[in-house]
């Protein structure tokens, strides 16, 4: 069986999910559950801080089903990012998942592109690593980084296909080939991706998992779309590993040329 496995823990499911932007919380629950996602990231800030739209979301989903994958979103500073992850560890162990770890790092200081800050995130990742965190660092889709991340000790990187929410797609396709290529490492696709097509796309470059939340939560139809990305990632991740036929310049005939009627 085709497993994705980050620091020692091993999912069936290659598309990640998250929790914001949805209309109510039962249509949040059965686009996930639809999504055949094990994995789904909360913002710690938000649910402390009880944010609108955010009340309840520890108890929103059964966390004996999936795996909370905390998120330092909000945070400007290193050292911001840090203390919410502390938080995110001791929230995950409140829902009972007492040998959690995982942090999904995000350090963002652009209110307007909300582009991930490499020297916050490298210095976060760098602290987190040392106190025992499996970090998961979103960034920018820069192969260098993503090279000294995996040198520090990340479990995963994960490159931005395009803007956080903004649908655009598969913007960074040349420079997420290359981390993928580099990587020992679990490359995860996140951010930008809007339609099924982009998330078969991604995973057909050879990313070993996607995250996927605005694209699902704010279609017209969530459920439907949470079905369709995670039919997607696995059709995706099927073709690459069945292997594409080259490009050619020119025509193939499918039909033998052999044996023909004349």
């Amino acid at each position: 069986m085709d497993i994705l496995e980050i620091a020692g823990k091993k999912f069936n499911s290659r598309l990640m999910t998250g929790t914001g932007k949805y209309a109510d919380f039962e249509t949040m629950r059965q686009a996930i559950a639809a999504s055949g996602s094990e994995i789904v990231t909360v913002a710690v800030r938000r649910v402390q801080a009880s944010v609108q739209g955010h009340e309840g979301l520890g108890e929103a989903l059964d966390w004996q089903r999936y795996w909370l994958l905390p998120n330092t979103a909000g945070c400007a500073t290193a050292d911001e990012a840090v203390r919410v992850a502390r938080l995110g560890r001791e929230m995950a162990k409140i829902l009972g998942q007492e040998d959690n770890n995982f942090i999904k790092l995000e350090v963002i200081p652009d209110p307007k592109y909300l582009l991930p800050d490499p020297i916050g995130t490298y210095r976060a990742a760098e602290q987190l690593v040392k106190e025992g965190f499996a970090v998961l660092p979103y960034i920018n889709a820069d192969p260098m980084l993503a090279r000294a991340l995996e040198e520090v000790g990340c479990v995963t990187v994960m490159p931005l296909a395009s803007p956080i929410g903004s649908g655009q797609g598969l913007k960074n396709t040349a420079n997420i080939a290359i981390i993928i290529e580099q990587a020992k490492i679990p490359v995860v696709v996140d951010a930008g991706i809007g339609v099924p097509s982009e998330a078969a796309h991604a995973m057909e470059l050879g990313a070993d998992a996607l995250l996927i939340n605005t694209a699902i939560a704010q279609a017209h139809d969530p459920v439907t779309m949470g079905k369709a990305m995670g039919m997607a990632t696995l059709a995706g991740r099927m073709a690459y590993l069945a292997g594409r036929i080259p490009v050619k310049d020119y025509a193939s005939a499918s039909s033998p040329t052999t044996g023909k009627i004349t």
